[in-house]
């Protein structure tokens, strides 16, 4: 399938008169002449048609349609094939070969079996341009009725060696329908082979997708009322054919090459859209002021920056720290995200953000998904203030009544100038007197409202707004994620910092010497950390769920931090102090067990994932993680980002089977990428191919755009083209309010609802 620009005469509707046949489209310029299209009768869509509610027959397949969620006539043609495939001449068939043929009934009949319990069978001789064959029927005797001589069919089944065709399958394709098709294709190329390609779509209980095949070339002269979001221009300069076009290149093609092309056209305009709602959301945030200008010459900040760090900032850091200073000193609210290495010195980037706000007599506030993590964050923003006279407290669930009155009381005076918490930021009694920079650490684990919620605490006055987040992302999944923020990457590491060395052990023997290793560290005077998967073992019956005993390879059996905290106490870590840490514990306990470890009063820290972010203990050389198989490419890169802060190299153990034990997949090209790469960029891209579009969900919250028809990563150049597209389209047209955008906004407005299309400049 090709699409070519438009020509230089007007096009005429593609449309279709009531009841008939759609009109052909004009927009290749092929079809009529000049002459012949001046004179043709103008027939325009009529839309609503597409909200005709579907009538199926029978029950059955009825449910299966809303199973599916296929209603109406539109949602029918939106319904969008899984796969292509040719269906058969009669005379290509070959014994034993499953196909789809298209057909029309000669003869037909019930006749009875000689089986008591078996229902009759039914029998019918068929033709195509190519031959004759018999088909049957199954338990179906109604069927002798339904298709009498004359009937077109689809059928899917299986030959025989005998020029016999066992139906699985079976729809009627309604007269006229051939003709609807091709009509409605008349902008793509020639007729394809003699072969048909037929349409595989996903189905449910009670429907096939044979039959959902013959309701859609039942609905295909209902195409010409499908509207064209997209201007004539955006057509052009993108090469893309009408939607129309692109709907029947999917469901009717002529050549293998058609149903890409399809759905590169409809995966475009979804990805533009998105877009589209992206760009007009930072816009709007653009051309809304009121925030606080931090302008003024850098005092405290400036101080802090050369004399107050125990080390200097690496380029990266610096080139975002000016980023940022000329964002604060604007009057609309900066909305900036922060992709860091790990271990790459976000925090510092932040504090100089937040320095900017106190040295403007403002404030400023930074929320952490845990209490954990805002503990950590406050420690180390107190070391990295140090004598610089800042007033600073933490505020989590856990903060005493009285304490919290406290901070609360200075917090609305104004007399706290720097304030660091969990969700307790947000709640209704917390107000700010002049909240000036806000940051969000590991943002995508908050909600959408809960962000919108710490924006919203001075109204008048909006907060600057710095995200950051410990997980790089590729530039394609910040897109299709974070599209409405201005993003800045660190990737280059403190100075010092090496990567760490990473290992796979996935036996007996190779688990021996991976604990000797860190023995070895141990007595160096070095610490180390055990991961675990789970806080405690499930309750499983017959001792599924006791750990492997010792010196045997992890297997399929799933660590837990509680058990292996008592097994090694008497195994592998025999005579070492060991602390335990994992969220199920009362903060109080969290506390005592961080506070152990930093302090090198124990040796070897056993927990779960609480400490992937947050956690910063120089001394710290080794990280042993059991059950590696079941964490991400990006979560194991955080937690090794736990090692190796120090002077001192540091070596990470990836402990489990070879294969999945629930999927038998090897796994050592994903765990293999660990050992190979220490770039966590690098790593997500790679993450990021292997897992597909499919589980993006679990690195954003419930706020992730579920694509219909687009695929990443797969779709990153078409996405790297809609960026491009929207931005043109915005910045030419930004309230989309020129005729030829009318149906762009009105495809926004079905899509994303009316926030879509607020006034920019509201």
């Amino acid at each position: 399938m090709r699409s070519q620009a438009p020509d230089s005469a007007p096009a005429a509707p593609a449309a279709a008169g009531r009841g008939g046949p759609p009109a052909r489209s004009f927009a290749s310029g092929r079809g009529l002449s000049r002459e012949e299209l001046i004179a043709a009768p103008i027939h325009w869509p009529h839309p609503s048609r597409l909200q005709m509610p579907l009538e199926a027959p029978g029950k059955r397949m009825a449910a299966g349609l809303v199973a599916l969620g296929v209603c109406t006539v539109g949602e029918l043609l939106e319904h969008l094939p899984s796969d292509s495939r040719d269906a058969r001449t009669i005379a290509a068939l070959h014994a034993g070969e499953q196909a789809t043929v298209a057909v029309q009934v000669r003869a037909i009949g019930a006749r009875a079996v000689r089986r008591r319990r078996m229902r009759p069978l039914v029998e019918a001789t068929v033709f195509d341009a190519s031959g004759t064959m018999r088909v049957t029927f199954f338990n179906q005797p109604w069927l002798a009725e339904r298709y009498p001589p004359g009937t077109r069919l689809l059928l899917h089944g299986k030959a025989d060696d005998r020029r016999g065709f066992r139906v699985s399958h079976h729809a009627e394709i309604p007269a006229g329908e051939a003709a609807a098709a091709a009509d409605v294709r008349s902008d793509l190329d020639a007729p394809g082979p003699a072969a048909e390609t037929v349409a595989h779509y996903p189905a449910a209980e009670g429907v096939s997708s044979t039959q959902i095949l013959t309701l859609v070339r039942g609905a295909a002269a209902a195409l010409a009322d499908v509207p064209e979001p997209l201007s004539a221009a955006t057509r052009t300069s993108e090469r893309l054919p009408d939607r129309a076009g692109a709907l029947a290149a999917m469901h009717f093609p002529r050549d293998p090459a058609d149903p890409k092309a399809g759905r590169e056209r409809l995966a475009f305009e979804e990805l533009l859209l998105e877009q589209l709602v992206f760009l007009r959301r930072r816009a709007g945030r653009r051309a809304r002021e009121g925030s606080f200008v931090l302008a003024g010459e850098p005092s405290l900040s400036e101080r802090w920056l050369k004399a107050g760090l125990p080390f200097a900032p690496t380029g990266d850091q610096l080139r975002a720290i000016a980023e940022i200073r000329e964002d604060l000193a604007q009057p609309r609210a900066m909305q900036r995200l922060l992709l860091g290495e790990v271990g790459s010195g976000k925090t510092v980037v932040a504090l100089y953000a937040m320095l900017r706000a106190v040295e403007h007599g403002c404030q400023s506030a930074l929320m952490a998904p845990t209490e954990t993590l805002a503990e950590q964050h406050f420690a180390t923003l107190q070391e990295l203030i140090g004598a610089e006279p800042v007033t600073a407290a933490l505020l989590t669930g856990s903060t005493p009544a009285s304490r919290r009155r406290d901070v609360l009381g200075k917090l609305e005076s104004g007399e706290l100038s720097l304030l660091v918490g969990t969700h307790a930021l947000i709640e209704a009694d917390v107000r700010f007197r002049a909240l000036a920079v806000a940051v969000v650490d590991e943002q995508h684990r908050f909600g959408v409202r809960q962000r919108a919620a710490l924006e919203e605490k001075t109204p008048e006055h909006p907060p600057h707004m710095l995200h950051m987040t410990a997980t790089p992302i590729p530039r394609t999944l910040a897109l299709a994620s974070y599209g409405d923020l201005d993003a800045t990457a660190i990737r280059e590491l403190p100075r010092g910092r090496r990567a760490v060395d990473t290992h796979l052990v996935s036996g007996a023997q190779e688990r021996a010497r991976a604990y000797e290793q860190l023995r070895e560290q141990l007595r160096a005077g070095r610490q180390a950390f055990v991961v675990c998967p789970l806080i405690e073992e499930p309750e499983q019956e017959s001792g599924a769920g006791a750990p492997a005993p010792r010196g045997e390879p992890a297997g399929s059996v799933q660590r837990a931090a509680t058990t292996e905290l008592r097994r090694l106490r008497e195994g592998e870590l025999r005579g070492y102090e060991l602390a335990l840490l994992h969220g199920g514990m009362r903060p109080s306990e969290k506390q005592r067990a961080m506070a152990a470890f930093a302090s090198g009063a124990a040796d070897v820290l056993v927990a779960t994932t609480v400490i992937e972010v947050g956690i910063d203990v120089p001394n710290a050389t080794v990280m042993l993680i059991e059950n590696a198989e079941r964490f991400g490419i990006s979560q194991l890169h955080q937690l090794r980002g736990r090692v190796g802060r120090g002077e001192h190299p540091a070596v990470c153990f990836l402990l489990g089977p070879a294969e999945h034990p629930e999927t038998g997949q090897p796994l050592s090209r994903r765990l293999q990428a660990l050992v190979r790469h220490s770039d966590g960029f690098r790593l997500a891209e790679i993450d990021l191919g292997l897992r597909k579009e499919g589980e993006l969900v679990g690195t954003r919250q419930s706020g992730f755009v579920h694509y219909r028809v687009a695929c990443l990563p797969d779709d990153a150049q078409l996405l790297e083209r809609a960026r491009a597209r929207a931005e043109a389209i915005i910045a030419a047209d930004p309230e989309l309010s020129s005729p030829e955008h009318a149906l762009l906004g009105d495809a926004l407005l079905r899509r994303f609802g009316a926030q879509a299309l607020e006034p920019i400049s509201a």
